[in-house]
């Protein structure tokens, strides 16, 4: 018996959005004949059914939080427990059948929820609790969170990765997007896996092998190399009068038997020094006791 399905958050950035595969996902299950509850936050409902085809949006039950996420305009609707109430509200509103949960964003939810409450709520969303054998293979539930990875702490990111079975990283090159895949398993060693992939304008995943030639950046052969100390001020190098100058410098630290020789031994015609010293009248010269003179 399979268990059941921890929520795989697809993590993009500024550079690569990830609503598009999420959208990609829920079509996919959607055309599996899955239930599929989205939690709408950051994007209205019109928009994130736009692209999507009149079957895939007659299976799409969307929950409205973008509109009026804290119930204002209609007060005798509100849920008690505002964000939170409705995302608890998902898993009673799932009859018995596989389901698909997508949460938009999972972002939008950190920020208006405890983190420790919003990894309880999902840990039970994902009907983790149960023991394998008692979620049957055809009322698993499968949560999809998108997460803006820039917008998050270690410590976040850290408590949503351990719920999560599957993690999706979004990045690219050179207008190609792909996907960093870290799959875990019970009792087994986590893979990973790079996956190129394009999305289509009906939300079709395309899935590539390799990221096409085009897109692989090439090196010009005719291009010539730019000399990156063309424009220093200040020579890297020394030339070969440069150096002999260097080597017979004596640098002022450096004593020669000769000059310790003068320094030692003054010769005809140089001034001597001496120091004169008459003891004070305050002046203990007593070697046995030399602190007598502190008043202790």
């Amino acid at each position: 018996m399979a268990g059941p399905e921890r929520p795989p958050p697809p993590r993009d950035s500024v550079e690569w959005e990830g609503r598009s595969l999420l959208k990609a996902l829920v079509k996919k299950s959607a055309l599996r004949g899955e239930q599929v509850h989205v939690l709408g936050c950051e994007v209205s409902e019109e928009e994130f059914r736009e692209g999507f085809d009149s079957n895939i949006n007659s299976r799409l039950v969307y929950h409205d939080l973008f509109r009026d996420p804290l119930s204002w305009s209609k007060p005798g609707k509100a849920l008690p427990g505002g964000p939170l109430e409705a995302l608890r509200a998902l898993d009673k509103r799932t009859v018995s059948g596989p389901a698909t949960i997508a949460l938009d964003s999972l972002s939008w939810l950190l920020h208006h929820l405890p983190c420790p409450t919003l990894c309880q709520t999902l840990h039970a969303l994902s009907r983790q609790d149960s023991c394998p054998g008692d979620t049957p293979p055809g009322e698993q539930v499968r949560v999809l969170g998108l997460l803006h990875e820039e917008l998050h702490g270690p410590g976040p990111l850290g408590a949503l990765s351990s719920l999560a079975q599957t993690e999706v990283t979004l990045s690219g090159m050179m207008g190609q997007a792909s996907a960093q895949i870290l799959c875990r398993r019970p009792r087994q060693r986590p893979t990973h896996q790079t996956q190129w992939f394009s999305i289509l304008p009906d939300f079709s995943l395309e899935l590539q092998a390799e990221p096409p030639l085009e897109s692989q950046p090439r090196s010009d052969p005719h291009t010539p190399s730019v000399d990156p100390t063309t424009h220093l001020t200040f020579n890297l190098h020394l030339s070969k009068k440069e150096r002999e100058a260097k080597d017979s410098l004596t640098l002022p630290f450096q004593f020669s038997s000769e000059k310790q020789q003068a320094l030692l031994r003054p010769g005809l015609g140089q001034a001597t020094s001496h120091i004169f010293y008459e003891p004070d009248a305050y002046d203990d010269l007593d070697q046995e006791d030399p602190d007598d003179d502190l008043d202790v």
